[in-house]
């Protein structure tokens, strides 16, 4: 038998083992934004994943334990990323600000992932125990993150003074507006949106909310004789 045939004649189960787990991981993200958490079955999963369920279960024990590492491969990842990105970052706070909301943009709201949020707040009042997850996997180290940028502007006198935490809330309020509308509203409205005008639109609005404020600048004393001046003239005017 030459190499060629010994290759083919390989069981598919071996040829496919190392690629599984992100089959499974790209077809559960899938039917959990489709049909959110309590609609996706494991059964579903595996047939999308084109495995027999038991295989699904040599990888994850539950749905929940499904669920979690799709977050943790589509999302925590990439907060991840951006948190030692910042701490590298030598440039203008600002810029750094405009960089980090760009990448969640390209690595998170512009693909499948994007679908989360909308099924966190859709689904968190039942199922407390991933809304709790959530929280401390994605919403927390996000917000750290943003606010570290903050405080560093704040620090390097880049930004005026914000309370940091009020800030990201009020930050992140439009994004994640974003990514409802592109799941929720956007499909049915004749009016298309147009992602990255938006973004830009309030990466600038969040940048211009930070700018320090323009110092006064001391009056000199050729301004001061000019006052002067003007009110002797007003008094001889006036006598």
């Amino acid at each position: 038998m030459n190499r060629i045939e010994s290759r083919t004649a390989r069981p598919r189960w071996e040829r496919r083992k190392d690629a599984r787990p992100s089959e499974l991981l790209a077809a559960a993200l899938s039917l959990f934004v489709e049909k959110g958490y309590a609609g996706t079955r494991l059964d579903d999963v595996a047939a999308r994943a084109g495995v027999s369920k038991g295989t699904l279960y040599l990888y994850f024990d539950n749905k929940e334990d499904l669920f979690k590492a799709v977050v943790r491969e589509n999302i925590s990842r990439n907060i991840e990323a951006g948190r030692e990105e910042a701490a590298k970052f030598e440039g203008h706070s600002a810029q750094l600000l405009r960089y980090l909301i760009g990448e969640w943009f390209s690595r998170i709201a512009s693909g499948p992932a994007s679908g989360i949020a909308k099924l966190m707040i859709a689904e968190s009042g039942n199922f407390p125990e991933i809304a709790s997850f959530y929280l401390a996997e994605v919403i927390e180290p996000a917000h750290a993150l943003m606010q570290g940028v903050i405080r560093r502007g704040i620090g390097r006198s880049e930004f005026r003074r914000v309370d940091p935490g009020l800030f990201v809330h009020t930050m992140f309020a439009p994004m994640v507006m974003l990514l409802l509308w592109k799941h929720s509203f956007g499909p049915c409205s004749s009016k298309a949106l147009d992602p990255k005008a938006y973004l830009a639109l309030h990466i600038e609005n969040t940048i211009a909310a930070l700018r320090p404020e323009p110092q006064a600048q001391p009056k000199t004393s050729a301004s001061r004789a000019t006052k002067r001046r003007s009110a002797g003239l007003n008094r001889a005017v006036h006598a």
